[in-house]
């Protein structure tokens, strides 16, 4: 395997942190290979997420939104073939969209990934019936992949000091309760977080809010209503990603919706509660040692997220 390619259709940054684990794993096992990344969207590798120096080679095609529109699909190749590698030995399609998937086939290669169409075209058949892909790609070579987690070792070590400067102490729990997403209501109510956040109060741990500073109105109501509560992104001069991962490190537990942050924080491998509606927790939730997840679809039968009480929460605390 001397180049292998994945890509990836998700546009946000938890969609690309997901991919860190099996990025690792595969660089890992597949030691003298070259990565490639091919995206429809933002290159977070190289823009917000930079600082985790997750290395791996941009492939531009210059084709904006790549598989999502049916002329890539006569301009894929001759794109491909422009960069003058040849071909590749293995793409990874990490998406289930026909018409990417269709495309995204006509990259000159020799083995093919993806759970498309049952996965069906995938160039070595087996029976392939796992959401993770690194299960499945096991299979695919009949070999046993050791899953790499993300090191905070990776983060550069003045983003640790920082974390330890805005949080030294301990008993820390942190929240996360905005989405990034605002095509799926996911966000679980304002005044069940602040009514928990006073009960992590009363029972002498410091609630810890992660919320970007432009939404004034938001803060100042948690702020009104939890006089505790911390902002530490807040008292920094840095703002990034990977500020919010090395706080999280100094946290006791973690409490968030589904969302970007909530991936940042799964990255410290801490003690997580996390609330699902209307997405699919088995394949959003951070892959994590310690998880516990709310899902209001099995505990009460509704997409609706609010459907989770104060106290479901409360008791696994």
């Amino acid at each position: 395997m001397k180049k292998i390619l994945l890509y990836n259709s998700g546009g946000g940054l938890g969609d690309s942190i997901q991919l860190f684990t099996l990025i690792l794993s595969l660089q890992n096992h597949f030691k003298s290979s070259e990565f490639f990344y091919l995206g429809s969207h933002a290159n977070h590798f190289v823009g917000k997420l930079k600082e985790f120096n997750i290395n791996i080679k941009t492939l531009d095609l210059s084709l904006k939104y790549f598989g999502f529109r049916w002329w890539h699909f006569f301009l894929a190749k001759k794109r491909f073939t422009d960069q003058n590698l040849d071909k590749i030995d293995l793409i990874i399609d990490l998406q289930s969209k026909l018409r990417n998937t269709i495309i995204l086939n006509k990259i000159p290669h020799d083995n093919f990934y993806s759970s498309t169409f049952n996965f069906r075209f995938c160039t070595k058949k087996k029976d392939y019936s796992s959401k993770d892909h690194l299960i499945n790609l096991d299979k695919f070579f009949d070999t046993n992949i050791k899953v790499l987690m993300f090191n905070l070792k990776k983060i550069s070590e003045k983003y640790i000091n920082e974390a330890k400067r805005l949080l030294p102490d301990k008993n820390y729990v942190g929240f996360s309760i905005t989405q990034g997403n605002v095509y799926r209501k996911k966000n679980w109510s304002i005044n069940k977080f602040i009514d928990l956040a006073n009960k992590i109060d009363e029972i002498n741990k410091v609630p810890v809010f992660f919320i970007e500073r432009d939404e004034i109105e938001l803060i100042e109501k948690i702020k009104s209503q939890v006089p505790n509560a911390l902002f530490p992104e807040h008292q920094s001069k840095i703002s990034c990603p990977a500020l919010v991962t090395a706080l999280a490190s100094r946290l006791s537990l973690a409490i968030s919706i589904d969302n970007g942050v909530m991936h940042m924080m799964g990255l410290a491998n801490i003690p997580m509660i996390v609330l699902f509606g209307p997405t699919d927790a088995e394949k959003f939730a951070p892959k994590i040692n310690s998880i516990k997840i709310l899902d209001s679809k099995q505990m009460y039968k509704s997409k609706n997220i609010d459907t989770i009480t104060t106290h479901d929460v409360f008791k696994l605390i």
